[in-house]
């Protein structure tokens, strides 16, 4: 099966085309956060920037019908969880970052899966950017 995306979801495919789903995106929120292993990342006055991608993905009951916004999977929580991470102390390994996403994301018990992606674009000269991707279905998040 494949995701909405067009990539491979893997064994376990959770979106088909017997069913209607939603894709609520946050898409490419830049933040400046204290981060990384390398020597020259962990100076404390010294943010990097990141630049984030959260996707939610829920199956529909019916068609939305403009009944507020407790009716829909709503962003906000994770855009304002991102705005207070400039002043977090300093996280050594971006995965931290990605997971703790994640278990943001689950939160609403509507959304049955979630991309989430982190991306340092100034890390490297030679590079466009360096970070991770990971999709989760709720069923492998851990309890």
């Amino acid at each position: 099966m494949k995701a909405s995306s067009g990539k491979d979801a893997g064994s376990h495919g959770l979106w088909d085309a017997t069913r209607g789903y939603q894709r609520v995106i946050l898409r490419d929120v830049v933040v400046e956060v204290r981060l990384g292993l390398h020597p020259w990342e962990r100076h404390p006055e010294r943010l990097q920037r990141i630049v984030v991608n959260v996707e939610l993905f829920a199956h529909l009951a019916r068609p939305f019908s403009g009944s507020g916004v407790e009716a829909v999977v709503n962003y906000d929580a994770i855009r304002d969880e991102l705005r207070g991470w400039s002043k977090r102390e300093h996280t050594d390994l971006i995965e931290t970052l990605v997971e703790e996403l994640i278990t943001l994301s689950f939160r609403d018990t509507r959304v049955e899966a979630c991309r989430v992606s982190i991306v340092k674009p100034d890390i490297f000269n030679e590079a466009g950017g360096a970070g991770i991707e990971v999709y989760r279905l709720r069923s492998e998040q851990a309890a």
